[in-house]
């Protein structure tokens, strides 16, 4: 009599293909919150359930057998049907569980995602955030992130993103700079003062990119320089409050300043169109956690918009 092997349970299987996307024990094991002997284990055991070898594996790296190339995929496919399945007929659509795994860039994600995720973890109590503040562009599916909140228009086509508010950057300086300097009368003249460039995720370092606030079709490109750049978006508007140059920056991170008379806003008829998205990596309709978080997250920002 031939015994067929047991169905492995879906957590394993969601552990398998964390340990084949991170490409390792250890990296699987860090985002999982276990030991890297743990993640070893449950792999072993889940080969020895299925009767089959899932991974090649050397000192230095794994690799997937012809029988884990086919594991992970079919298993994704089935995960997400069930997690499509579970979120619609039970109170898992009423009271999401789980990780929540987020990044975003370094000023913007500091100043206005984290008060906003620990509000989200305050209402859903078994929600777990996990928030990262990065400087450079992510793959979201490689790196296992559930959402990443971005600031700008240039999303890649593979991803889905969802506007949580529609935002712009505006061009400012300090009074103590305009006593010195000319005010700029046009786009092409920034190219001669000192501008506090910043090197952020994947905006073009140096390039500032205009359009007109009444005329869609118009739109300007300038190459500007300036003795200080960086790549955080904080500090230029600080050396901008300083009076050392002209600075490109969202109105999240500018409003009070302006407001105050702090900065002076330039050329009040061009901007450059930076809305605020979630993106992520596939639907959100199969993900209790992540729907929640996008219809939370889309009524947090949009409460707060400035202007």
């Amino acid at each position: 009599m031939t015994i067929s092997p047991a169905t492995p349970h879906p957590d394993d299987l969601r552990l398998f293909l964390t340990v084949v996307r991170r490409g390792g024990f250890s990296a699987a094991a860090a985002e999982l919150g276990l030991s890297t002997a743990g993640v070893s284990k449950r792999v072993r055991l889940l080969e020895a359930q299925l009767g089959a070898p899932l991974l090649h594996r050397t000192t230095r790296r794994i690799g997937l057998t012809a029988q884990g190339e086919q594991l992970c995929l079919r298993a994704q496919p089935l995960l997400d049907a069930m997690d499509d399945l579970v979120s619609q007929v039970s109170a898992v659509r009423a009271e999401p569980r789980g990780a929540l795994k987020v990044c975003s860039s370094f000023g913007f994600g500091r100043r206005h995602v984290a008060p906003a995720l620990a509000a989200l973890a305050r209402a859903y109590p078994r929600l777990t955030v996990r928030f990262e503040v990065l400087d450079r562009l992510v793959d979201i599916a490689a790196e296992g992130y559930d959402l990443d909140i971005r600031v700008g228009d240039e999303i890649a086509p593979q991803w889905v993103a969802h506007r949580l508010a529609a935002n712009h950057r505006v061009l400012c300086a300090a009074p103590d700079y305009l006593a010195r300097r000319e005010p700029p009368r046009s786009p092409a003249e920034l190219a001669g003062h000192d501008c506090l460039v910043v090197r952020e995720r994947d905006h073009p370092f140096g390039v500032w990119r205009l359009q007109h606030a009444q005329q869609s079709e118009r739109d300007e490109t300038v190459r500007v320089t300036g003795p200080l750049s960086t790549n955080h978006g904080e500090i230029a508007v600080d050396w901008a409050l300083q009076g050392h140059g002209i600075v490109l920056r969202s109105l999240w991170d500018v409003a009070a300043p302006l407001a105050q008379g702090r900065l002076v806003q330039l050329l009040p008829d061009w901007r450059q169109s930076a809305s605020i998205w979630a993106v992520h990596a596939g639907r959100a309709d199969g993900s209790a956690r992540l729907r929640v978080a996008l219809d939370f997250l889309a009524d947090w920002f949009a409460r707060r918009t400035p202007g």
